[in-house]
């Protein structure tokens, strides 16, 4: 969700081998979303998905790209700060996944911190040489 988000270049980046020029424009496609969380740029978000794509989350029924338009759009106002890290990278002919490790810290005006931390899984398709976010699983909970 949208709002504003600091996430590490280094840990959104981090990579200890060589890498393909997908590879690098899918962990490009993560710091943009970082990028355009922290300045509230919804648009800029939902141009990194497909217009077909699914978000899952806990308790919740799978929703798609106008379900999440109209989430961020009321998390406007709301601090976001937290750490990413892509623990796993792979590419296939068009298709990738990444799974990733996030520890946020959502803060909305005058209220309490909650902590959200855990994986996601990501599906990215390649089409018209860019890659976007066709599926998304979160699996982060909330910590104490």
């Amino acid at each position: 969700m949208l709002g504003s988000v600091r996430l590490s270049p280094a840990m959104t980046n981090r990579v200890d081998w060589p890498m393909t020029d997908d590879e690098r424009a899918i962990r490009d496609l993560v710091a943009t979303w970082t990028a355009a969380s922290q300045a509230g740029d919804v648009g800029a978000v939902l141009g990194l998905m497909t217009d077909d794509v699914i978000f899952m989350t806990a308790g919740r029924e799978p929703f798609g790209k106008e379900a999440f338009a109209a989430a961020s759009e009321g998390m406007k106002g709301m601090r976001m700060e937290g750490a990413s890290e892509i623990r796993e990278l792979k590419v296939f002919d068009g298709w990738a996944y990444l799974r990733n490790h996030i520890d946020i810290t959502i803060t909305a005006p005058g209220g309490q911190p909650i902590r959200r931390a855990g994986y996601s899984l990501t599906i990215l398709r390649k089409d018209d040489g860019r890659w976007r976010i066709v599926r998304d699983a979160n699996l982060s909970t909330q910590r104490t």
